[in-house]
């Protein structure tokens, strides 16, 4: 058998697809991203509060209630990525990792309840309409909530590559939605007061809360999947098996298991080897398996178990 084990016991992350800085660098970048996440719930917050007084539009209010509930999730976003970058100790042997996608659940929840609520309230105005004042301030107030989620979710996008959290991901993920529905709100200002189509507030309203339940759904789909310990895409599996096979002495390999646990990554898989060979040999082959598959996927934990080859299991097998 070979591990990879880190000799600290730090959750370390790893993914063919986001290249994984250093843990600690990491580590940095998802706090930071979370920081500016509640900073820049807070700011939208007060200006759309503001700008919602000013105008009793339906399609601010529904911005507004967003920002409320972006709020709440990146809180709860920030307290679970402090757990999760927390090191494995003797009861979590495999980390803290799996509370990044139970975050991302809490946030799936928040934003479908915001999206219910918008519901209501824009049935409610389509068929009782209501005059719209203002429009102005809030169109600039809209550009302004563009500009910063814009700001937002560019750095977000960068942490997600470097570490590949799923917490952050959830979360940049909801307000790139942000961005389509302060866009959409700007056009249905425009309606309203430049052809006073008063029905295209609500109308918007509602597509927005379908939008915001999509992205809801979306973001607990991938957290549900790394709950349930789902492989690692087909794409990762087969170069995990290309690596593995490219050895010269690999006659073949079977039960290759993989799954991520937030930043972490976990690889286990048999390798078939000649039944000769003397069992230092077959540890240097399973070494210098392993040490490839670390360079495919950087801080991967892997497990290695050789098996001689011809020797048929009393167990079904996996590839």
């Amino acid at each position: 058998m070979s591990q990879a084990a880190d000799p600290g016991g730090e959750a370390r992350a790893g993914t063919a697809s986001t290249r994984p800085t250093h843990s600690a660098e990491a580590a940095r970048l998802m706090r930071l991203a979370t920081y500016a996440s509640v900073a820049t719930a807070m700011v939208l917050i007060g200006v759309k509060l503001v700008a919602w007084l000013y105008t009793d539009s339906v399609s601010l209010l529904s911005t507004l209630i967003d920002s409320v509930l972006d709020a709440l999730a990146s809180i709860i976003n920030l307290l679970a990525v402090r757990h999760a970058l927390m090191p494995a100790d003797r009861e979590h042997r495999f980390g803290h990792g799996k509370a990044e996608p139970l975050a991302a659940l809490g946030q799936a929840t928040f934003i479908s309840g915001s999206a219910l609520f918008l519901v209501f309230e824009a049935s409610h105005r389509l068929f009782t309409p209501a005059p719209i004042a203002h429009t102005g301030f809030g169109i600039g107030v809209m550009a302004f909530a563009i500009a910063v989620t814009f700001v937002l979710t560019r750095f977000q996008a960068y942490v997600v590559r470097k570490t590949g959290s799923i917490a952050i991901k959830a979360d940049s993920l909801h307000y790139f939605g942000d961005l389509l529905v302060n866009g959409s709100v700007i056009v249905a200002l425009l309606l309203v007061s430049q052809l006073g189509w008063d029905w295209a507030d609500p109308v918007f309203g509602l597509g927005i809360a379908a939008y915001i339940l999509y992205c809801a759904w979306r973001i607990a789909r991938g957290a549900y999947d790394m709950l349930m310990d789902r492989e690692l895409p087909d794409e990762d599996r087969q170069r995990i098996k290309d690596i593995v096979q490219a050895h010269p002495a690999v006659i073949g390999l079977h039960d290759l298991r993989t799954r991520a646990s937030g930043r972490d990554t976990f690889i286990q898989i048999h390798l078939e080897l000649d039944g000769e060979m003397t069992l230092l040999r077959s540890h240097e082959i399973a070494d210098e398996v392993e040490a490839r598959l670390h360079e495919a996927f950087p801080g991967a934990e892997v497990i290695i178990h050789q098996d001689p080859h011809g020797i048929e299991e009393p167990r079904a097998r996996f590839a």
